[in-house]
């Protein structure tokens, strides 16, 4: 079993009874799973389906909450998880021939989004390296 690492989550931010299909939604999610604010963000402008402006703005959301919660750094965040689950189905019916009726499904999601910091490793100091010279008189 591989260890998790836990990382510390900077901000979060919730949406729930979204009016977009679940399918539909996970796809612009995995489209910026695991980017940094400022490429997801652009990724987020550039597509042109109903769930990326509902990502979009609740990336918003999380950024603010961020600066609320008094993160140092907006630059090293980025989105280390973004579920989106299945919420409840809205019924609607549809009149058919013969008194009949046909059910019609609206399907709502619940998005969560988490934020975390990017952790900045310190590089070592280099040394330089010293040049040998021979002290042998022939060389």
């Amino acid at each position: 079993m591989a260890k998790q690492t836990t990382t510390e989550i900077a901000s979060s931010a919730y949406l729930k009874m979204v009016t977009v299909s679940p399918v539909r939604c996970r796809q612009v999610a995995d489209l910026v799973r695991g980017k940094s604010l400022e490429a997801a963000h652009r990724s987020l402008i550039l597509e042109k389906v109903k769930s990326a402006k509902i990502v979009l703005n609740l990336l918003k959301s999380a950024m603010a909450n961020a600066q609320q919660k008094g993160v140092a750094d907006l630059d090293r965040l980025y989105i280390s998880e973004i579920q989106v689950n299945e919420g409840p189905r809205i019924k609607r019916f549809m009149p058919r021939a013969q008194g009949r009726a046909d059910v019609r499904l609206g399907r709502t999601s619940h998005i969560i989004l988490k934020l975390s910091e990017k952790k900045v490793a310190k590089k070592p100091a280099k040394t330089k390296a010293v040049k040998k010279t021979s002290t042998k008189a022939g060389e």
